[in-house]
């Protein structure tokens, strides 16, 4: 028997912070589908989660003895906070954490996509090089479009300077009003305005329950037909299959989304095979850098666990 807290680590994080939590608590390292997973719960003082595993009041009520729910990420969508605070449980993220990696994850997709590249791989003749070349081949300068952004919190704000330092007239639209000195170049604007003016509309909205279907059918038919629709907040926030529609009737309109009403995406998905649909599996925050510091939630873990150092946290 050891004296040291019980944790559970219920998905894979950074090798270092696994190492280092590991040194200072009684770690079990099992998914929350383990057989094993409820015998373990009902001693645990604290569990680690990612993405997979649900805090809610079936697991709480098995959980006498937790402390702490520490977070390694931003969301706190698969955990139900009410229950938590009723029972007296710590939540903890890391709000901060994968900012960066989702600002460059949208500003690639976004510029990757209006400016593509042909990567010439070998000799040419005159007539191929010059179709390469073609004016009908030219792409639009960014400086001569709109960027929206819904919600203008930490990411949205983030991809609002980088996208009006390339050029973009940004606007965006967020239920705060926003203080002049921290919107920079961007101007607030009505949600329809938006809508209507956005030639790329990126969402960086949370998933509170008010959020579902936040762009219905009626929002996405205001969408313009060669804009380009980015999502990489809540998969809940567009109805999938109102935008399946749209983009079969518009095939200049393009949706670029790492985020999904249910991931992994499923055979039944209405975006699957649009060609004006490009999927990625929920990897926008997926830096090196991004998955370490969230990993390091295991030191506020350890922290109010108020476990005795060997070493400065």
């Amino acid at each position: 028997m050891t004296d040291r807290p019980l944790v559970i680590l219920t998905e894979p994080i950074d090798e270092s912070a696994r190492c280092w939590l590991a040194d200072r608590v009684d770690l079990h390292e099992l998914p929350s589908t383990d057989p094993g997973f409820g015998k373990l719960l009902t001693r645990a003082e604290g569990i680690v989660i990612r993405t997979a595993t649900r805090v809610d009041s079936d697991l709480l009520d098995r959980a006498p003895m937790l402390r702490v729910v520490a977070r390694a990420g931003v969301g706190l969508d698969g955990v139900d906070l009410e229950a938590c605070r009723d029972r007296g449980v710590r939540v903890l993220n890391t709000p901060d954490a994968n900012t960066q990696a989702v600002v460059e994850f949208v500003i690639s997709a976004v510029t990757g996509f209006l400016r593509p590249r042909d990567r010439v791989t070998t000799a040419l003749q005159p007539d191929e090089w010059a179709a390469m070349r073609a004016p009908d081949r030219a792409a639009i300068q960014m400086d001569e479009l709109t960027f929206g952004v819904l919600g203008f919190g930490r990411i949205g704000s983030r991809v609002a300077r980088v996208a009006s330092a390339i050029g973009f007239d940004v606007i965006y639209h967020d239920l705060l009003d926003i203080n002049a000195a921290d919107r920079g170049s961007a101007r607030p604007v009505d949600r329809g305005t938006l809508l209507d003016s956005s030639d790329v509309l990126s969402i960086h909205v949370d998933g509170r329950p008010e959020n579902l279907n936040l762009l219905g059918p009626d929002e996405i038919r205001r969408l313009g037909d060669e804009s380009v629709l980015v999502n990489t907040s809540r998969g809940l926030v567009i109805d999938e299959s109102a935008l399946a529609n749209r983009l079969r009737e518009s095939d200049s309109l393009t949706a670029i989304l790492d985020v999904h009403a249910l991931e992994p995406i499923p055979d039944e998905s209405p975006l699957l095979g649009l060609e004006n649909a490009i999927l990625h599996p929920h990897i926008a925050a997926r830096t090196r850098t991004g998955l370490r510091a969230m990993s390091w939630v295991v030191r506020d873990l350890v922290q109010h666990l108020s476990v005795r150092e060997s070493s400065p946290i």
